[in-house]
């Protein structure tokens, strides 16, 4: 003992004493990661330099506005050695939705550059800040009135500054191809003549069109509508009141079907990919699209583009008048004093004539400081003097959130009309009466009701009796911790990670479930009660998309199974070159879901996809509208998410199979057993353990499948009809702005999978012993 003592005090080992060594060992370990967080965060030197000022911008500009864009980027960062510029492209929804979600957590990037609609819904959820204190008086009124986003004045207060343009137009115009056709339309009959006269359909391998535009969105549609005398709002309103069942809409929705169904100048469910693509390959004459594509058309070498204003409508003389909105930059709430003024002063010069003439020459947009707007008015370029001319005949887009609404209720019900599935009439009048709803929607504000009160208790009890169920645990859990420091601290990470991933959004999602958190109540949402439960279960359409997901999950989960299966057994058998096919065979699960998803998608196109060229071509059956029917396209969606499904499942059974013992079979054949009766007798109950777990998993990832529906079907088109559960409520969340609506949603999802399971994994025993 003495000699231990001596050993401890001189700092040598004490090799008896395994649990001296624990704790030297632990001590140490400690130590090693303390040094090694020192060095990973440094030391503070003596002399700090100023560190680099990072500046972040999101944008959903088009590859050649990106040119210019990057181009203008490099010049200012080598201006300003002290900065530091990360751009970064996310198409137009993406960026909406991206950004409000970093905003909402105090995050995000410092700039925001997307047409004006957008900060009609950023200035009621407080996420985007008043620049106006960072430009002189002077400097504001170098730009045009329409390209200064403004909000409402506050007593005594300003307008607030929200979004300073770089460009005015966004609007669309006519673009010709004049290696197809030298005539220039000047009303719509001459429209559908020449594009009937340069529709040639004889051969399907190559066919051209006369006319393509994005034929699915609704957007592209309001020329014709403003064309006949209708808007989408009623401007003799004091307030925002849709405009949608009137004579004038209606006209201009039956012109629009007739371009396609009575004139057939159109390409079945063309939308903007396939407009783009036509035009761009010379097989389409003319094409109906926005000044962010021109620059790509004008500067082609395969085709002979020329920008034109859209033609007046005969039937009523009226210039066909397309929506005009500036497109600038927006600085987000989160940036602080010194992030704010640095962003500014590149807004600055990213709106400088020096980088807007770079784009007017480039891309052929128009600027938005006066002195460039009027040269290239003047100007001798045919394209910016038609850009001009159509920005006089366009109409101003309304910066409101509403606006999102109506987009929402014209989109499923047009898409009925352009497959035959409603009149004009009919169209109109539920475009309005949905219109009408999803404002309301959209600015309900929930009141906190009593039953706010009985939720907090039963959540403080339910808190409480789980600190007491688990009251063992938490003990075992502190005395452990004492002891083994050192392998706390290493799952520590891995822990918190899994806090701040799992945990913690789960009991978030829980609390905005209850919440009245919406486009008005975005940052300042409050605990409300039961009515975003009561509005699902009240709701028919809920009942509509579970029933239709629930047919979903049945057909993708057995058909993936029986196929996997198949496969499976085959695989498992003396075949010859069994490594080929099994890398064969697993190739879909391999490649992205989103690359699968869009490929399958190109293969149901009506003219061009592979389906119908084998199926009417070769086999002889007749054409399949795939994206164009609702049962069609929710077919499409079932035949990809099958072919995603399988491999998954084949090599699950494959694994099985290959760990039964061969001896079990060779008794079976010595018994005669037939070759059904050793795979339902032996090879499916020793499957049972694995394959059991696997087809709870694929019930669960198919349930919440939102790739496939998304991507295949273009975001539940046509006419919202391929929805599940998952894209419903990404839809409600994003589109509408019904955040307590879409977790109450998400949680009766959550529900109904978890009840599945446990009922499914306890029904099948999966966890038990194979006899």
């Amino acid at each position: 003992m003495e000699s231990d003592q001596r050993m401890k005090r001189s700092g040598q080992k004490v090799s008896s004493h395994p649990e001296f060594n624990l704790a030297l060992l632990a001590r140490l370990g400690e130590a090693l990661l303390a040094c090694s967080l020192l060095v990973v965060i440094g030391c503070e030197p003596r002399e700090q330099s100023p560190e680099p000022q990072v500046i972040t911008l999101w944008h959903q500009m088009t590859a050649a506005e990106r040119e210019v864009l990057d181009t203008a980027v490099a010049s200012y960062v080598e201006q300003h050695p002290g900065i530091t510029v990360r751009t970064l492209y996310k198409e137009t929804e993406e960026l909406r939705s991206g950004f409000q979600a970093a905003a909402l957590a105090g995050t995000g990037p410092e700039l925001i550059y997307g047409p004006s609609d957008a900060v009609g819904a950023f200035l009621p959820m407080g996420i985007i800040q008043n620049m106006r204190p960072y430009f002189t008086p002077h400097e504001l009124a170098a730009f045009i009135h329409e390209s200064l986003i403004f909000g409402p004045a506050s007593e005594g207060q300003p307008r607030p500054l929200l979004q300073v343009g770089d460009r005015v137009g966004n609007h669309l115009a006519l673009v010709i191809n004049r290696d197809i056709t030298k005539e220039t339309p000047v009303d719509t009959d001459g429209l559908i003549r020449i594009a009937k006269e340069n529709t040639l359909l004889g051969d399907s391998s190559n066919p051209q069109y006369g006319l393509v535009f994005n034929f699915v969105e609704p957007f592209f549609i309001i020329p014709f509508i403003t064309g006949h005398g209708g808007w989408v709002f009623d401007e003799s309103a004091s307030e925002l009141v849709p405009s949608l069942d009137t004579p004038e809409v209606i006209a201009g929705l039956s012109f629009v079907r007739d371009l396609q169904n009575k004139h057939g100048v159109l390409p079945a469910n063309c939308d903007y990919e396939m407009a783009d693509t036509l035009f761009k390959s010379g097989q389409a004459a003319m094409i109906i699209n926005g000044d962010w594509s021109w620059g790509d058309y004008l500067n082609n070498p395969h085709i002979a583009a020329e920008v034109i204003p859209l033609p007046n409508v005969t039937a009523t003389g009226k210039s066909m008048a397309p929506m005009v909105a500036p497109r600038g930059y927006s600085l987000n709430v989160n940036a602080d004093s010194r992030q704010a003024t640095a962003a500014m002063d590149l807004v600055r010069y990213l709106t400088s004539e020096e980088v807007q003439r770079k784009y007017m020459a480039r891309i052929k947009t128009l600027p938005s400081r006066k002195a460039l707007l009027a040269q290239a008015e003047s100007s001798s370029d045919g394209t910016l003097q038609a850009s001009a001319q159509q920005r006089k005949q366009g109409i101003a887009m309304p910066v409101d959130a509403e606006l999102r609404g109506v987009w929402e209720a014209m989109r499923p019900h047009y898409q009925a009309l352009l497959n035959g599935s409603v009149s004009p009439e009919e169209a109109a009048a539920t475009m309005q009466s949905d219109a009408e709803q999803n404002i309301q929607r959209m600015n309900a504000e929930l009141k906190p009701g009593p039953i706010v009160w009985v939720l907090q208790i039963i959540a403080f009890l339910l808190a409480v009796l789980f600190l007491w169920w688990q009251r063992d645990n938490f003990r075992a859990f502190f005395g452990d911790l004492r002891t083994n420091r050192f392998a706390y601290l290493l799952v520590a990470p891995a822990m918190a990670v899994l806090v701040l991933t799992i945990i913690y959004p789960f009991l978030y999602n829980i609390i905005l479930s209850f919440s009245n958190m919406s486009l008005r109540r975005f940052r300042d949402w409050d605990v409300t009660g039961l009515q975003n439960y009561n509005e699902v279960f009240s709701e028919p359409i809920f009942f509509i998309v579970l029933l239709k997901t629930i047919i979903w999950t049945l057909v993708c989960v057995v058909f993936s199974v029986a196929i996997g299966l198949m496969l499976a057994a085959v695989l498992n058998g003396p075949v010859r070159g069994k490594f080929f096919y099994q890398l064969v065979l697993i190739l879909p699960w391999a490649i992205p879901a989103y690359i699968t998803a869009l490929t399958w998608r190109g293969m149901f196109d009506y003219q061009y996809g592979a389906m119908n060229l084998i199926g009417n071509g070769i086999l002889g059956l007749p054409m399949v509208n795939w994206l164009g029917e609702p049962n069609a396209a929710f077919i499409a969606c079932i035949i990809t998410n099958i072919w995603l499904g399988f491999p998954f499942m084949m090599v699950i059974a494959l694994g099985g199979m290959q760990g039964i013992p061969r001896d079990l079979y060779e008794a079976a054949r010595i018994d005669r057993v037939s070759r059904w009766g050793q795979f339902r007798h032996i090879t499916m109950p020793m499957l049972k353990p694995v394959l059991v777990p696997a087809v709870t998993l694929g019930t669960i990832w198919t349930f919440n499948n939102l790739n496939v529906i998304w991507l295949v079907s273009a975001g539940g088109q046509p006419s919202d009809k391929t929805h599940i559960l998952v894209s419903y409520v990404y839809k409600a969340v994003f589109n509408l702005y019904r955040y307590g609506y879409g977790a109450a949603l998400s949680m009766v999802i959550f529900a109904l999978l978890l009840t599945f399971s446990i009922l499914f994994l306890k029904r099948t025993k999966a966890g038990d012993a194979v006899a």
